[in-house]
């Protein structure tokens, strides 16, 4: 709502309280007759008896239409006034704020939710986008709205001051009516009681020559008479009527007043709560966005904390693991050791291996020298000259 808006409304408060704060008067039901009345009502009543005439039959159908006179201008300009309101009911105008803020739905009030699979395949926006756009669309559509109660209002507030002003003067025609039905009431009893029986008096006493005029003046008089009960019941009937028009004027005023004190409770109250409320929807979406981001950095610096720790401890343990070694691992130098001296003794044991293959062999040679001797001395010892030449090839070992 904007704030021209909000002061308009705020305005009218002061004219609901006036026109709630009007008391009608309350008609009188009964009809005083002349002998009962005071002087004043006496004079009127007097005075409306005068305008009477029996020889007149218009005077006596148009007796008592002169206090409707301005009745009927009150009334023919609120109908004019009605007819110029080119505008729906103010019932309709509520009834589409109403639908426009139940077209907001709840669950879109709920913007933290993250879009389904089928919302972001169709491509929506983010709920909270979403959420916003219809903000602004509702929030000018309420606007327009509220500008439309705005204006039922003050008409409503007009028709109730008419309705004042109609309740009044219908109120004062009431009255009126009863000066008119005392007054004709009061006319047919003096006809009834002095007039007519003159009349008749007369017919009796005129001559012969002159008892039909005088007779059909008796009629013409009776006939008068009757008209004129018969508009003084009319006149009863009216009065009546209007009586219990003016009960229906106080409901219409009822009505009208409910409905712009609704009106104006709406406008004062629910529609700055509404307003209120979308509001905090999004100042706490806002709130939430930022708390998520600080979290986002928040795990984001924990993350990097903790990762630097671990880094820290592996780079840590790799260093003061290399400062600890010496030269030569333990290890390499207990197996580089156990080789050496695996070395020497198999160097060792190839080198007796091989003295006592020499040895053998020697031996070996020896008995095949001897061997060699042993046939050439036979061979020699045949004499067929054989050995001899074999023998000479053999050096002596001794």
């Amino acid at each position: 709502m904007t704030e021209t808006t909000r002061q308009k409304a705020e305005k009218s408060l002061a004219l609901i309280e006036e026109v709630t704060a009007v008391v009608l008067p309350e008609p009188v039901g009964e009809i005083v007759p002349l002998e009962k009345a005071d002087k004043p009502v006496a004079a009127e009543i007097r005075k409306r008896m005068d305008e009477i005439d029996m020889d007149n039959t218009n005077s006596i159908i148009s007796f008592g239409s002169s206090a409707q006179d301005e009745l009927r201008e009150i009334s023919q300009a609120m109908l004019v006034d009605v007819r110029n309101k080119d505008v729906g009911p103010a019932g309709d105008s509520l009834r589409n704020m109403v639908t426009t803020i139940r077209g907001f739905s709840v669950s879109e009030l709920d913007v933290r939710r993250k879009r389904s699979w089928w919302e972001k395949l169709l491509g929506r926006t983010a709920p909270f986008a979403n959420f916003l756009a219809r903000f602004e669309k509702v929030q000018s559509q309420l606007d327009k709205v509220t500008d439309d109660l705005l204006g039922h209002e003050h008409k409503l507030l007009k028709d109730i001051k008419s309705l004042d002003h109609l309740y009044e003067k219908t109120l004062n025609f009431y009255d009126e009516l009863a000066l008119y039905i005392a007054a004709g009431e009061e006319k047919l009893k003096e006809l009834d009681e002095k007039t007519i029986p003159a009349k008749a008096a007369e017919v009796d006493k005129a001559p012969e020559n002159k008892q039909v005029m005088k007779a059909q003046e008796l009629r013409d008089l009776r006939a008068a008479r009757d008209d004129l009960e018969r508009r003084v019941h009319d006149l009863k009937l009216t009065r009546q009527v209007t009586m219990q028009s003016l009960p229906s004027i106080r409901l219409v005023q009822e009505n009208d007043k409910s409905l712009v004190a609704k009106i104006n409770s709406t406008l004062v109250n629910t529609v700055p709560l509404w307003e209120t409320q979308l509001a905090q929807a999004v100042t706490i979406q806002r709130s939430a966005e930022a708390a998520g981001a600080v979290r986002d950095a928040n795990d984001l610096t924990n993350e990097l904390l903790t990762a630097n720790a671990k880094n820290l401890r592996q780079a840590n343990k790799v260093v003061r693991e290399e400062m600890e070694r010496g030269v030569f691992d333990i290890e390499a130098v207990k197996t580089a050791n156990a080789e050496l001296i695996a070395m020497i003794e198999e160097s060792l044991q190839i080198a007796d291996e091989g003295k006592a293959k020499r040895a053998a062999a020697e031996e070996e040679l020896k008995q095949m020298e001897a061997e060699l001797k042993t046939v050439l001395a036979s061979a020699k010892a045949r004499g067929d000259k054989v050995g001899d030449t074999a023998g000479g090839a053999v050096p002596d070992i001794k």
